[in-house]
């Protein structure tokens, strides 16, 4: 079943020295307040940057009051959205399920913001004659917001926090006092146009789970958005500020956008160098901080309160200033070392640069990978215990693709998938090895590790069948897990499948990162991303056929995201899936919703918990499961 692909060499370099800086932070305040200053117009000099005591200022976000949308401008949006996609489905609210709704607390109100400069409504025409005469949505139902916010992906206000009840079970010990964190797309004003499920403001769905001493305490829900600088500046103008990159900047219609976000630029608008970026992909918990991640931009840092379950975003972080333009979603942690390594790329040379933090989380010096001749979709990539691993895939950026009447972003059928390998500690690119692997498109890794004393590489991670239909239709793209090795000696691939399932966001026992496992577990596709349930493959099965070993499908009309593997460190034997996998959980056929924990080693992953949510929680991408220790040893 195997087969040779490609042969080349590779040679490993020393370690390099490791950095030690001090953490930088933007804050949402700072950050909101030179905007604040060019909406009123104010004719003065232009502020200098923040001062590094200012900038070194943790501030917490704004009181409720200030950070919620006036409620008659929030249920108007609303109102609107629902009546967009009532023809398409009626439970697109919580309200479809009354004991729920009654239970929620309402959104509470702010002061109106203030009135729209001339600037400002003169750019805003402009895009409403752009989405209403050049580019309406309905000429591209992938990117209607009536087709893209349906169901269980319209957006939810933000909830305060509110204790659930545990309806089922009882919640392991080893989840005592820790908090399961999921990101996702959650936009904050109704679209005006195109608008595809990348480009919502990113919100954090937290649980607060009961500490050991208070068993009987219920779970706390807290919803919050991120208050990234663009959702600070479109809150403050009461409307969509910023272009959506991923619906947005498609042939002429693009091209005007572009233009309206560069008068909106240089008229004081927005700032870019404040930040473009939406934090709605995932978090990461690193040098005793909290992370909202989206590759576009800075991390955001963010907190949860261990006591009271409040969500806070305390600024953009630069990382002391040695971090540029954005970082990887998906930064891996070695669990014996507690360094982190990551990447970020980009439409121009060097294309990708990668980089570490040391266990403190202070960063590292860039390594720039010039040998990458054009810029991908580098959505993740893979370490092991001395390499690191990094996919070119067929979706490629082409920024001149627009001039063609195409997207900026699209598939490259011509081009040859590779996998390129690093040594982990490398201080540039010297040793960087290319291995063609074709027909190879990974946007997540499972894991990867080495073998025979070093000699081969194995990296595990669904392959993206239909490459083409990744960005504009996720419905029809289908997965298939592979896993593929590499003979760094003689250069040779081996490509093996692992299941014919549609297979995507997989986990495994986050102490087996970068080392040899034997368990996976993946949410299961019907379609994407929407997850009808949970695959657990054996990789030792590899050769013998469909490697799924255990299975959960969670019902009719039920769908959840990516689950996440909590290792039992209480009252486990030691085992790689000695350990539980939590998730959330919507009812498309009542509106109701469930945290739910499964336990990892029952042949059907049973579900030994469960928590009745007072809130809807929209399908979204990656979470996080930070442990009570954790949360306590959060830094200011």
């Amino acid at each position: 079943m195997e087969r040779t692909l490609i042969t080349s060499n590779l040679s490993m370099s020393p370690h390099a020295p490791r950095s030690s800086r001090r953490v930088h932070y933007i804050s949402p305040a700072a950050s909101a307040a030179a905007q604040n200053s060019s909406n009123r117009k104010k004719k003065s000099a232009p502020s200098p940057p923040p001062s590094a005591a200012a900038t070194a200022t943790v501030v917490t976000s704004p009181p409720a009051t200030d950070n919620v949308q006036s409620t008659a401008q929030k249920q108007t949006g609303r109102q609107e959205l629902e009546e967009l996609v009532a023809a398409k489905a009626n439970t697109s609210r919580i309200a479809s399920a009354p004991s729920q709704a009654q239970a929620r607390p309402q959104p509470r109100r702010r002061p109106a913001p203030a009135a729209t400069s001339l600037p400002m409504a003169f750019c805003s025409a402009l895009e409403e004659a752009i989405n209403t005469f050049v580019d309406p949505p309905a000429l591209r139902p992938s990117v209607d917001p009536r087709n893209v916010l349906s169901t269980n992906f319209a957006p939810v206000d933000e909830l305060p926090p509110t204790p659930c009840p545990v309806v089922r079970g009882a919640i392991p010990r080893c989840l005592a006092g820790g908090a399961y964190i999921r990101n996702g797309p959650n936009p904050q004003h109704l679209p005006r146009g195109p608008h595809h499920l990348f480009d919502g403001d990113g919100m954090l769905h937290s649980l607060l789970l009961p500490t050991a001493e208070s068993p009987s305490s219920d779970p706390v829900l807290c919803s919050r958005y991120v208050q990234t600088y663009k959702y600070l500046v479109e809150r403050d103008a009461g409307a969509p500020v910023m272009p959506n990159v991923f619906s947005g900047f498609h042939g002429v219609a693009g091209l005007a956008r572009g233009a309206v976000m560069a008068a909106r630029v240089l008229t004081g608008q927005m700032n870019p160098a404040e930040g473009v970026g939406l934090a709605n992909t995932s978090l990461s918990f690193f040098g005793g901080r909290l992370y909202a991640l989206g590759e576009s931009d800075l991390p955001y840092t963010v907190r949860v309160d261990p006591v009271t379950g409040e969500v806070t975003t305390h600024g953009r972080c630069d990382f002391g200033g040695r971090l540029f333009m954005g970082m990887t979603a998906h930064p891996k942690k070695d669990p014996v070392t507690g360094e982190v390594f990551a990447f970020r790329y980009g439409p121009v040379p060097p294309f990708v640069t990668y980089f570490r933090f040391d266990p403190a989380g202070n960063k590292g010096p860039d390594v720039p990978i010039f040998s990458v001749q054009q810029p991908s979709f580098l959505h993740d990539f893979a370490v092991t215990e001395r390499y690191a691993i990094f996919p070119e895939i067929q979706i490629v950026m082409q920024p001149m693709g627009m001039v063609a009447g195409g997207a900026p972003v699209g598939s490259d059928a011509g081009k040859v998938p590779r996998l390129g390998v690093l040594p982990k500690y490398a201080t540039d690119e010297s040793e960087m090895r290319w291995f063609e692997v074709p027909g190879f498109n990974i946007m997540h890794s499972l894991n990867a590790w080495e073998e025979a004393d070093g000699e081969e590489l194995v990296l595990v991670a669904p392959n993206v069948l239909s490459v083409e239909h990744a960005l504009e239709r996720m419905e029809l793209v289908h997965s298939c897990v592979e896993k593929v090795r590499i003979n760094l000696r003689t250069g040779a691939v081996w490509r093996t499948p692992l299941s014919a399932g549609n297979l995507d966001f997989g986990v495994i026992h986050p102490g087996y990162l970068g080392r040899r496992n034997r368990y996976g577990y993946l949410g299961i596709g019907d379609p994407m991303p929407k997850i009808s349930g949970v695959a657990k493959l054996d990789l030792d099965r590899a050769g013998t056929g469909d490697c799924t070993v255990a299975r959960r499908d969670f019902g009719p009309g039920c769908f959840a995201g990516e689950p996440f593997f909590v290792p039992d460190d209480v009252e486990g034997g030691g085992n790689e899936d000695d350990g539980y996998l939590v998730c959330y959980v919507h009812n498309e056929r009542t509106g109701e919703n469930q945290f739910v924990v499964m336990d990892a080693r029952s042949p059907q992953l049973d579900i030994v918990a469960e928590v009745q949510l007072p809130a809807r929680v929209p399908y979204g991408f990656h979470g996080i499961f930070v442990t009570q220790a954790e949360l306590q040893a959060q830094q200011q």
